[in-house]
């Protein structure tokens, strides 16, 4: 069972379209909290992916952060490879034209 916070969350996160990321400060502005790594933690255990799509998470600086718990390995190659199928390209550990990717969120209260 998901807590309040994460399935805002997730709901969040289900309007990043594809060919798009995010990032986790973007998920926390939106919610208007700080709490960038609870946010971190509800993508680790995302029982939904992927149609609730945590691979569209990144870090702030366009860097991929990291997948299903892990930093590298065949955890992240699967991040990779997901966003490649959506139209995203990864090179050097990074999102390829982070800023036309970045996918802000429109938030009445800021």
């Amino acid at each position: 069972m998901l807590s309040p916070f994460a399935k805002q969350v997730h709901k969040l996160l289900r309007t990043v379209p594809k060919g798009r990321v995010t990032t986790y400060k973007e998920l926390a502005n939106a919610m208007d909290t700080k709490a960038f790594r609870a946010i971190g933690q509800v993508m680790r255990s995302n029982p939904n992916a992927p149609n609730t799509p945590c691979h569209r998470v990144v870090s702030a600086n366009g860097t991929l952060g990291g997948f299903m718990g892990e930093k590298s390995g065949p955890k992240v190659l699967k991040k990779i490879r997901l966003l490649k199928k959506e139209g995203t390209l990864v090179h050097g550990n990074r999102v390829v034209d982070f800023n036309r990717k970045l996918y802000k969120f429109q938030n009445p209260n800021r």
